[in-house]
């Protein structure tokens, strides 16, 4: 290799995209006769000389491996401090590491779609949002009772807040807006982007969903196994997740008043959850002390750890890591679907103050978390997706942007009828012929009744309902006098009507006879 590639790394990448040989393409333009040609041609190859080096410098910029702690030796990521951490990143990231000293704890969290402004909610009363990146606040306020819990609506100009006895909806300047009286001693909310719908579960045990663009309760189920204080949603899907006190697991979509699926996932109470953004693995935590790991294609374990003590909170990242906050302590675990781990990726201690939510900011390296003294903010390497869509959410969005994403955002609307448990059963069509079809048929009904004939009846729909059974049973056995005396009646009123359109056959006819329909009579 030669010394100008030795010091320029960019230059022993261009062969990879480069379009050919430019030594013999250089050596046959010389031969050329045609001037116009010839400087053509040139021009040509440079360019594509000049695009083959930018691709170079890309693909060194954008690494096929995220930014993940890399140890030396014997050195261990789990022993790595966010103190000497931000001694080694750049200014703008270590003022993304910070903690806030609030006595109104503990505290609940959520951030925008995009990761740009930040939600907090205090169980004593205090709430705030605020642009978390520019430390710009936007509302704070003392509501004087109890929160529960926190949640931001389709953008940051509204968030929900689950207050002692109802929810409230404010604004980005603390106005209230509405009061939600059907959601009743709410513990969780959460908010379903591309359908406009809050959901809300708490003390009694009904699951509800609230449609804020039109103000109507879309539906309401009854979940039967009492108070439930876990819930979370599948990005993909849209289905909703419960975790409740007998360590059961139930899905639920709006269209169905039963769960679509229950897990018996843990020993006792169920204390956290959380899903991938993919939406195939769900990580569960228990007042047993265990942390499983499902897949929800199969519903079944894939890995089970244990807790010191019981998991208060999960986040997972867009990158696959998982945060668990347990205690005064907040552990993250890197490919923990993929392989058992053995040891955590990072571990934090917050001294004095239990863990009580934790999430990852989208698109940022950045895990927040809320706990009895305040909110905390931490710098974890590799968990966020560094490339994002502009038209899904934009973290660099602009206002004008924002009122254009909500127009089509409102026009683009799911309706909740399509929450389904199967993401690609919407617009598929059996395209196997009738024959085949009605095979299949004949194929259920003889496993499902083995003891009877294999025969169809194929019957019309409505024929043989139980009100037709009785009706035919009646009139068989028994004899309607009332309808007996009115067909009578019907027959009798039928011949008046007829020999009085006759008339008298001897009176002469006259020219205005044709219209009381007399008869002509016949000569």
């Amino acid at each position: 290799m030669s010394e100008k590639k030795k010091k320029d790394p960019v230059l022993a990448l261009m062969p990879k995209y480069a379009r050919g040989d430019a030594n013999k393409a250089v050596e046959g333009v010389n031969k050329l006769k045609d001037k116009k040609l010839k400087g053509t041609i040139k021009r040509r190859e440079k360019t594509y000389k000049e695009a083959a080096y930018k691709a170079a410098s890309t693909e060194i910029l954008l690494t096929e491996e995220a930014g993940f702690l890399e140890p030396e030796g014997i050195e261990k990521t789990y022993q790595l401090s966010q103190r000497s951490l931000a001694k080694e990143v750049d200014i703008s990231t270590s003022h993304k590491m910070f903690n806030l000293d609030l006595k109104f704890g503990p505290y609940a969290i959520d951030y925008t779609r995009n990761g740009r402004h930040l939600l907090i909610g205090g169980r004593k009363g205090h709430v705030a949002a605020f642009d978390w990146q520019a430390g710009r606040l936007g509302c704070e306020m003392q509501l004087r009772e109890t929160v529960r819990d926190v949640t931001w609506l389709h953008n940051e100009t509204m968030f929900a807040v689950a207050q002692k006895k109802y929810v409230y909806i404010y604004d980005k300047q603390g106005t209230e807006i509405h009061c939600l009286r059907n959601h009743i001693e709410v513990n969780k909310l959460d908010f379903l982007p591309y359908h406009f719908l809050l959901t809300s579960i708490g003390n009694s045990g009904f699951l509800k969903y609230q449609d804020t663009s039109t103000g109507n309760v879309v539906a309401e189920h009854r979940t039967k196994l009492g108070k439930c204080d876990v819930m979370t949603q599948n990005p993909a899907t849209a289905i909703m997740h419960l975790g409740h006190g007998n360590g059961t697991v139930t899905l639920w979509s709006p269209n169905m008043s039963t769960p679509l699926v229950k897990m018996q996932c843990h020993r006792g109470p169920v204390t956290a959850m959380a899903i991938g953004h993919s939406g195939t693995y769900m990580a569960t935590a228990g007042l047993d002390g265990q942390l499983k790991l499902w897949d929800l294609r199969s519903y079944k374990p894939m890995q089970e750890y244990f807790t010191p003590t019981p998991a208060s909170s999960l986040s997972i990242s867009q990158r696959g890591l998982l945060a668990v906050g347990f205690g005064p302590h907040v552990s993250i675990w890197k490919d923990p679907f993929k392989t058992k781990q053995t040891s955590p990726y990072m571990n934090h201690l917050q001294a004095g103050s239990a863990v009580d939510d934790v999430e990852f900011v989208p698109f940022e390296d950045v895990l927040g978390f809320g706990h009895r003294g305040g909110i905390s903010s931490i710098i974890v390497p590799g968990a966020g997706e560094a490339n994002f869509d502009a038209l899904e959410a934009n973290p660099f969005q602009t206002k004008k942007q924002r009122q254009e994403m909500e127009v089509h955002s409102l026009l683009e609307k799911i309706q909740p009828e399509m929450i389904t448990l199967d993401v690609n059963h919407v617009g598929q069509m059996d395209k196997a012929p009738i024959q085949v079809l009605n095979k299949e048929k004949k194929e259920a009904w003889a496993a499902a009744h083995p003891d009877e004939s294999t025969e169809l009846k194929y019957r019309a729909r409505g024929k043989n309902s139980s009100s037709r059974r009785h009706l035919r049973k009646k009139a068989k056995n028994i004899v309607d006098q009332k309808k007996v005396d009115l067909l009578e009646r019907i027959e009798k009123d039928k011949k008046e009507r007829a020999k009085k359109r006759a008339g008298n056959p001897d009176e002469p006819v006259t020219a205005l006879d044709r219209f009381t329909g007399k008869r002509r009579k016949m000569d």
